[in-house]
């Protein structure tokens, strides 16, 4: 029994590993493509800055959080300083990723019972902090909509160089519809294989009818002839 359960701590951290896998092999052939995701985001801010993207996706288990994370720590490989925000008030998983703590995230900001300084965490990565969700509330997509938000999002924007939201999936609730209407840029993650294409389309609908401007789409999941396993795509 004690063999079992060694087995499944040492899954579970690799399971992390995999999940930063920017940070933890940032030479691995996927990292390369989390760099060029970051890349293509700035040319296409060209003539404006983008500070602030939102990330969504149609459904669960599309690679929507990872890819976020990924995309905060190779922010943060620049130099930037990057605030990564777990805005999924009703499934969070950022905490589980990099091994902190979520008794105070954004939902105590929003209500007035914490102050961003107080509640974002450093993380592992150098120059990247993480502002967790918080507890759970019953109203998610009510706090997300309020004037809270919006002045929060803007001293966000003061003290950081970037913020990227990890938000619910868009056909699931309005919570990223909400969020990509205050923010520069949003990107669909979607999944070779699991997303269905007409899902895809309806939830770029989505986004639009929010006045959103959808940066692209990344694909993951997609085997290659060769080489890597996963191949991450970006396109506006």
């Amino acid at each position: 029994m004690a063999r079992k359960r060694k087995d499944s701590k040492n899954d579970k951290l690799l399971t992390l590993k995999r999940r930063l896998l920017a940070h933890n092999s940032p030479k691995d052939p996927v990292a390369e493509q989390y760099r060029t995701i970051r890349t293509n985001i700035q040319f296409s801010g060209a003539d404006h800055e983008i500070k602030s993207i939102v990330l969504t996706s149609t459904g669960p288990g599309e690679g929507k959080s990872t890819t976020a994370s990924n995309l905060a720590t190779v922010y943060a490989q620049q130099g930037l300083r990057v605030l990564l925000i777990d805005a999924d008030l009703r499934k969070p998983t950022a905490h589980y990723t990099f091994r902190l703590e979520n008794h105070v995230g954004l939902t105590n900001v929003l209500t007035k019972q914490s102050t961003l300084g107080q509640a974002v965490q450093g993380t592992e990565v150098p120059e990247l902090s993480l502002l967790t969700s918080g507890p759970i509330p019953p109203n998610p997509a009510e706090l997300l909509a309020s004037n809270n938000m919006t002045e929060l999002l803007k001293e966000m924007k003061e003290q950081f160089d970037m913020v990227i939201f990890d938000t619910p999936p868009v056909l699931a609730v309005a919570d990223a519809q909400i969020l990509a209407n205050q923010v520069e840029g949003s990107i669909l993650v979607v999944s070779s294989g699991r997303t269905d294409k007409e899902a895809a389309v309806k939830a770029k609908e989505l986004l639009l009818k929010a006045n959103a401007k959808v940066l692209g789409a990344v694909l993951n999941n997609r085997k290659m002839e060769e080489g890597s396993d996963y191949y991450y795509y970006y396109g506006v």
